[in-house]
């Protein structure tokens, strides 16, 4: 049986762009892990996407896999793209080309004027090379991210449907592990999402999926959590990496160890 992937950077003007990545002169290493290297996107760059949706910064999945929200927080988001009609006609970009190391590094550089710059050439070059319907921002430095190229000639020009929603891993992040207070940011990210669902939706015409909105509940169920596609990610990568229990993690005794060190784990279902 063939399997379906995604074939990369193989046009204009994404194969100058991506050769043309900052590197730590432009992202302080202090404040990012650009040792792990740049992680571009996920989605479509054939022309096709109608959706655009920014996020924050890699995380140790990312990494592994090069492409962008493919943990947790990708496969919540895969529901939301789901429930919107979306079933291929969407890409992603960050804010951040590196993952974030320490928790005041992306609020630090939010508007750093070399960092725009180059996610200003992405941006620039999604919302021309494609016919974007809907802009949809996870969490405050995506929008923040959004709305400085909005500041820009070219996003002047530019009027997408757009919502600003809690990133997917918030109820996780501000829960401080609290299984009761994370039941009631779940609830409460769910209930936002539903509103941009609604907004988003007649924006998003016609949908690739069609068939009637159904808004999220209180809490996600099981088939509101789809594993990433194959087709989001590079050729030969095993597929425990598009769904499931969580596989990759930052590990070491120290700071230092567990910057250099991630672990990836195939889950148990996959061994003989």
């Amino acid at each position: 049986m063939a399997t379906e992937f995604d074939p990369g950077y193989f046009r204009e003007p994404y194969l100058t762009i991506c050769r043309e990545y900052p590197g730590e002169a432009v992202y302080p290493q202090a404040q990012f892990r650009t040792e792990w290297g740049p992680i571009f996107h996920r989605g479509r760059l054939d022309g096709t996407a109608r959706v655009l949706v920014i996020g924050q910064d890699p995380a140790a999945s990312e990494t592994f896999a090069r492409r962008i929200l493919v943990g947790a927080a990708g496969q919540r988001f895969q529901g939301f793209l789901q429930k919107l009609g979306a079933h291929r006609q969407y890409v992603m970009v960050n804010t951040f080309l590196y993952s974030v190391y320490g928790q005041s590094g992306g609020n630090a550089h939010a508007h750093d004027p070399a960092i725009a710059a180059y996610r200003h050439r992405w941006l620039d070059a999604l919302m021309t090379d494609n016919a974007i319907q809907v802009v949809v921002a996870l969490g405050t430095l995506a929008d923040a991210a959004w709305h400085a190229w909005k500041a820009t000639p070219a996003g002047t020009a530019a009027h997408p449907t757009y919502a600003h929603v809690k990133h997917p891993t918030w109820p996780d992040s501000s829960s401080g592990g609290d299984p009761v207070k994370l039941e009631k940011a779940i609830k409460q990210l769910l209930k936002e999402w539903n509103t941009a669902l609604t907004a988003l939706r007649p924006a998003f015409a016609p949908p690739e999926v069609p068939g009637p909105l159904v808004p999220y509940g209180d809490a996600f169920l099981p088939e509101e959590l789809p594993q990433i596609p194959e087709f989001d990610l590079p050729a030969g990568l095993p597929a425990w990496m598009r769904g499931g229990v969580s596989w990759a993690a930052r590990v070491g005794t120290t700071a230092k160890e567990k910057r250099a060190t991630l672990q990836a784990t195939v889950p148990p279902e996959f061994l003989p």
